[in-house]
C-alpha cells in the first residue's frame, strides 16, 4: 500500500510538471512574440480572401494596396489663406523633426521638368497625341497645314511648364505629348511651391507623407499618432483658426487596434468577473474557482502560442474572439466540479474524471465539428479563430482530463445539497412540460411557428459586415478627396498579354473604349502605362504617319521652315535628326528608370508565372466608378481579349453570398453527423432525442432572423455552426448525467445552467461589438444557445437507465 501510495504521488508530481512546463513555455513563446514586432495584424484586407480567380487579379489590389498603404496625407485648411499656408509648413516642419516619418513633403522641392523632356526627346517622331495624328493623317493640303501648324507654334504667346525648344520640336507635337501626360491628376494647385486648393473661402494646403515601416506595425502607428498629436498642438497655438484633416492606413490599423483592444479588455474583463461571481455563487468555493480557470487560462495562453506558430501573425478579429473564448473552455471544468460537489461517497479524482469523461469527449466532438468546419472557409481570420478555439477548447479538456484530478486530490468539504436539490425540482418540472411524449408535439408546434420566420428571412452579403471603418476617419478622408479632387473607387482593370508589346496594346484599346463612353457611362478620365509609354507599333504608326506627311518631301519642307524663318543650319540640324532618332521604341524599362515615374510605377504589374501561364501584366483606374456605369466597364473589359474588371468588394461580397449558400449545406452534414454521432452513443431514439434540442435551437434562430426582418449574412451561418457544436453540449451533459447511477440530475442540471450562462456572458458580449462580423455572430450565438439549453431537458430519456 506504501509503495503503491507512493507511486501515486510520484504520478501526481510528473503530471503537474508536465502541465507546469507547458504553460511555462507558451508563456514564454507568447512573451517573446509580442516584445519584437508585434503579431497583431491589423490590416484589414488580411480578413478578405482571395476572390479572383485570376492570380494576377489579386495581385494587382496588393499592388494597389501597398502603393497607398505606407503613405500618408494631411490637409490644413483656413479661411485666411496665409494662416493656411504658413500653418502648414509649420506642421510638416514639427512631422519632419519627429523622425517619425521616411519622408515629410509641405513645400515642394524644386525639381527640373527637362527630366521629363530629357526622356521622350530621342523618340519625339514616335510621340503623337490623338489631335496631331489626326490632324496629319487628315489634311487635304500637307504643306499648308503644315505652314499653319509652324506658325501657331512660332506666335502662340502661352507655353505650359514642359515647354520644348523651338529648334527641337518646330511644330510643337513633343510639347503637345508632354503636355497630355496624365501628371497632374488632382484639383490642386501650386502655390509658393506649396499644393493649395481653393474651395469657397477655404484654402486648403497639403502635407504628404511617407512611413518607416508598415502601416499596420503598432510602433510605426504610435510614433505616427504622437508626432501628429504634437504637430496639431503647435499650430494650433499659433494659428487657432486652422484644422487638419487626414487620411491614411496607418490611421484606419490604429483605430481598429485600439477598438479591439477595447473590446478584448471589455469581454474578457465582464466575462471573467460575471463566471468568477457564477462559479463562487453556485460552488462557494474560491479554490475551485481557481482550479476552472487555471484549466481556462491554459487553453488560451496555449491556443495564442499555438496560432502564432501556425500562423505567424495574429488578428485582431481572433484576439477578440479568444477573449470570448473563456466561456466556452470553462464549461469542462465546470461538469468536472459538479461531479466533485455531488460525490456521495469518498471522493476518488482519477474515478471523477473517468465518470465525466464520456459526457465531455461527446461534448468537445461536437464543438470541434463546429470550429473544423470554420476552418474550410478560405477566411484567413476565420481559420485562425478555428485554429485557436480548437486549440484552446482542446487544452482546456485534457487539462480536466489530466490536471484538475491531479490537484484536486482531498474531497469536498461541503457539497451545495439544497443549490441541487432545488436544480433538481426545477429540472422535474421543466422536464415534465417539455419532455417525453410532449417533447415531440412541442417540436411540431415550435415548427409551426417557425414557418412564416424562415419564409421571411432575407441576406445581405455586403463586405462591410466585415469591415466597420471609423466614421470619424471617413469623413477626414472625404474631406480630403473632395478638396484634392479624387474619386474613392477601389475598382480597376487589370490587363495582360503575352508580352510588353501586348498589354500596352490592349491597355490602349480599353482606353478608347472608355473615352467613348458618356453621360451617366463616363469614368471622367483613367490612368494607365500606355499614357506614358505608347506601343510599339503606336510608335512606328507615328514615325510613319510623319514620314509620309512631313519628310516626304524634304525641299518642301525646308521651304516651310525658311519662311517661318529657321536658318539653314537649324533647319538641316532637325530634319536630319529625323533619321538619327532611335530606331528601337521607348519601352517601359526606360520609364520606370527614370526618377520621375516613381508615383507611377504600380501601374505596372510586370511578368507573372500563374496557374502555368507567363505573361506581363498592367493596371489601368477609372476615375471614376458608379452603380450607373459599372456594367459598361465590365463589358468594355469583356470585349477585349485579357482584360478583367477588379472590383474587390464586389468579389468579397458574391463570394459572402456563395459560402452564406453552401454553409447551409455543410450545417445540413454536420447535423447528420451529430446526430450519427449520438446515434451512435445513444442509440437511434435517444440519439434523435438528443439532437431534437439543439436542431430547434438552429431552426428558432433562423425564425427570430426571419420575424425581426434582420439580414441574414454569412456569419450568422457560421455562428450557427457554433450554436450545433456548442448548444448539442447541454443535451449531452443531461443524457450523460441520467447514464449514471450515482449522478445527482440536479447537480448536473445546475452544472448545465451554469455552464450556459458563462458561455451567454461571454460570447454573448460579442453581441456589443463594434466589428460588424463579431456582432452578427454573437448574436446569433447568444439565441441559439439560449434556445439550446432550455430545451435540453427534451434529451433525458422516460426514466433513468445505467446504459444506453
Amino acid at each position: 500500500m506504501r509503495m503503491e501510495g507512493h507511486r501515486s504521488a510520484l504520478t501526481l508530481l510528473a503530471i503537474r510538471a508536465a502541465w507546469f512546463v507547458l504553460a511555462l513555455v507558451a508563456a514564454w513563446y507568447c512573451v517573446y512574440r509580442f516584445q519584437g514586432p508585434s503579431p497583431l495584424e491589423t490590416n484589414l484586407l488580411a480578413l478578405l480572401p482571395a476572390t479572383e480567380a485570376d492570380p494576377v487579379a489579386e495581385k494587382a489590389v496588393d499592388r494597389l494596396a501597398n502603393a497607398l498603404g505606407d503613405r500618408t496625407v494631411f490637409l490644413i485648411s483656413s479661411r485666411n489663406a496665409d494662416h493656411a499656408k504658413a500653418a502648414a509648413k509649420r506642421y510638416g516642419a514639427a512631422l519632419r523633426e519627429s523622425g517619425a516619418f521616411a519622408s515629410v513633403t509641405a513645400e515642394l522641392p524644386p525639381f527640373d521638368v527637362a527630366q521629363i523632356a530629357a526622356l521622350y526627346a530621342p523618340y519625339r517622331f514616335g510621340l503623337l497625341t490623338r489631335d496631331d495624328r489626326d490632324a496629319l493623317a487628315n489634311a487635304t493640303n500637307g504643306a499648308q497645314a503644315l505652314s499653319d501648324a509652324l506658325m501657331q507654334r512660332i506666335y502662340n504667346p502661352v507655353h505650359g511648364p514642359l515647354a520644348t525648344q523651338l529648334a527641337d520640336d518646330p511644330f510643337g507635337w513633343l510639347e503637345h505629348w508632354l503636355s497630355d501626360l496624365p501628371l497632374a491628376t488632382s484639383g490642386l494647385e501650386l502655390e509658393d511651391n506649396l499644393l493649395v486648393a481653393h474651395r469657397g473661402d477655404m484654402t486648403s494646403v497639403l502635407v504628404v507623407t511617407t512611413l518607416h515601416g508598415s502601416a499596420y506595425e503598432s510602433r510605426t502607428q504610435r510614433a505616427v499618432l504622437s508626432a501628429a498629436a504634437q504637430a496639431h498642438a503647435d499650430m494650433k497655438t499659433a494659428w487657432p483658426d486652422t484644422t487638419v484633416a487626414r487620411a491614411g492606413a496607418v490611421f484606419y490599423a490604429q483605430a481598429a487596434r485600439s477598438a479591439s483592444e477595447r473590446e478584448v479588455h471589455l469581454i474578457g474583463v465582464v466575462s471573467a468577473c460575471g463566471i468568477a461571481l457564477l462559479m463562487l455563487w453556485v460552488f462557494r468555493s474560491p479554490r475551485l474557482l481557481l482550479l476552472g480557470f487555471l484549466s481556462t487560462a491554459l487553453g488560451i495562453v496555449c491556443a495564442l502560442a499555438f496560432t502564432m506558430l501556425v500562423f505567424g501573425k495574429l488578428h485582431l478579429l481572433t484576439l477578440v474572439f479568444g477573449a470570448s473564448l473563456i466561456g466556452e473552455a470553462v464549461d469542462y471544468s465546470i461538469q468536472y466540479f459538479v461531479v466533485y460537489l455531488g460525490a456521495q461517497r469518498e471522493w476518488d479524482a482519477r474515478k471523477g474524471a473517468r465518470s465525466v469523461r464520456p459526457a465531455l469527449s461527446v461534448a468537445l466532438a461536437t464543438s470541434l465539428l463546429g470550429y473544423a468546419i470554420l476552418a474550410w472557409v478560405p477566411f484567413p481570420a476565420l481559420k485562425q479563430i478555428a485554429c485557436f478555439a480548437m486549440a484552446g477548447i482542446g487544452v482546456a479538456f485534457a487539462s480536466v482530463m489530466s490536471l484538475l484530478p491531479a490537484l484536486l486530490v482531498k474531497g469536498p468539504t461541503a457539497a451545495r445539497r439544497r443549490l441541487f436539490a432545488h436544480s433538481a425540482t426545477l429540472l422535474a418540472r421543466w422536464r415534465g412540460a417539455i419532455g417525453g411524449k410532449r417533447a415531440w408535439l412541442l417540436a411540431a408546434v415550435l415548427v409551426a411557428i417557425a414557418l412564416p420566420g424562415w419564409l421571411r428571412l432575407a441576406s445581405d452579403d455586403d463586405i462591410h459586415l466585415l469591415i466597420q471603418r471609423d466614421p470619424v476617419l471617413v469623413a477626414q478622408e472625404n474631406e480630403v478627396r473632395a478638396a484634392v479632387g479624387v474619386e474613392d473607387t477601389a475598382q480597376s482593370f487589370v490587363v495582360r498579354g503575352g508580352s510588353e508589346q501586348a498589354v500596352l496594346e490592349r491597355a490602349k484599346a480599353l482606353g478608347e473604349r472608355l473615352d467613348a463612353l458618356t453621360g451617366d457611362q463616363s469614368v471622367d478620365g483613367w490612368r494607365s502605362v500606355t499614357q506614358f509609354v505608347p506601343s510599339a507599333r503606336t510608335q512606328a504608326q507615328a514615325r510613319a504617319l510623319i514620314a509620309q506627311h512631313v519628310f516626304a518631301d524634304p525641299a518642301a519642307l525646308r521651304a516651310t521652315l525658311s519662311r517661318a524663318g529657321f536658318r539653314d543650319d537649324i533647319a538641316d540640324a532637325w530634319m536630319a535628326s529625323f533619321g538619327h532618332a532611335h530606331a528601337e521604341p521607348l519601352s517601359v524599362g526606360r520609364w520606370l528608370a527614370a526618377p520621375w515615374s516613381q508615383p507611377f510605377r504600380h501601374l505596372w504589374l510586370g511578368p507573372y508565372d500563374a496557374a502555368g501561364q507567363r505573361g506581363y501584366a498592367a493596371i489601368v483606374m477609372p476615375r471614376r466608378v458608379t452603380p450607373k456605369n459599372e456594367p459598361a466597364l465590365i463589358e468594355a473589359a469583356r470585349a477585349i481579349e485579357g482584360v478583367t474588371f477588379v472590383d474587390k468588394a464586389a468579389s468579397v461580397s458574391k463570394l459572402f453570398g456563395a459560402y452564406r449558400v453552401d454553409s447551409g449545406m455543410w450545417l445540413g452534414g454536420a447535423l447528420v453527423l451529430v446526430l450519427a454521432l449520438l446515434i451512435l452513443r445513444y442509440g437511434p431514439r435517444g440519439g434523435m432525442a438528443t439532437t431534437l434540442p439543439v436542431l430547434l435551437a438552429v431552426g428558432g434562430t433562423l425564425a427570430a432572423f426571419g420575424y425581426a426582418r434582420v439580414p441574414f449574412n454569412l456569419f450568422n451561418c457560421l455562428a450557427l455552426m457554433l450554436v450545433l457544436g456548442v448548444g448539442a453540449n447541454y443535451a449531452v451533459f443531461l443524457r450523460e448525467g441520467c447514464l449514471r447511477s450515482d449522478a445527482d440530475l440536479g447537480a448536473v442540471w445546475a452544472g448545465v445552467l451554469l455552464s450556459a450562462a458563462t458561455t451567454l456572458l461571454s460570447f454573448g458580449l460579442l453581441g456589443m461589438s463594434a466589428m460588424p462580423a463579431l456582432k452578427s455572430f454573437g448574436a446569433t450565438l447568444a439565441l441559439g444557445i439560449l434556445v439550446a439549453v432550455l430545451l435540453a431537458p427534451m434529451s433525458m430519456p422516460p426514466e433513468r437507465r445505467n446504459h444506453a
